[in-house]
């Protein structure tokens, strides 16, 4: 699994247990929602910014949504 898809798993399974919609999650993070939809698909590499506003919207660590789960393999 690459970063990108590290990335938007953590912040859909962030943002589907605090109950917020990606446009709710946009709003909190100033960000566009279809942005938010995009990086939920790993389709675009959010800058370190970024993912520091998901992160404060979230009320994680900028580092949760970069961690990658036991299971993961790093793609080389």
């Amino acid at each position: 699994m690459d970063i990108r898809e590290v990335l938007a798993r953590n912040v859909r399974l962030q943002r589907r247990a605090k109950g917020l919609s990606q446009e709710e999650l946009a709003h909190r993070a100033d960000i566009d929602r279809t942005y938010i939809s995009a990086l939920e698909r790993s389709l675009y590499a959010a800058s370190i910014d970024v993912v520091d506003r998901l992160a404060i919207a979230l009320d994680v660590e900028a580092a949760d949504l970069l961690q990658r789960s036991t299971g993961d393999k790093r793609r080389r």
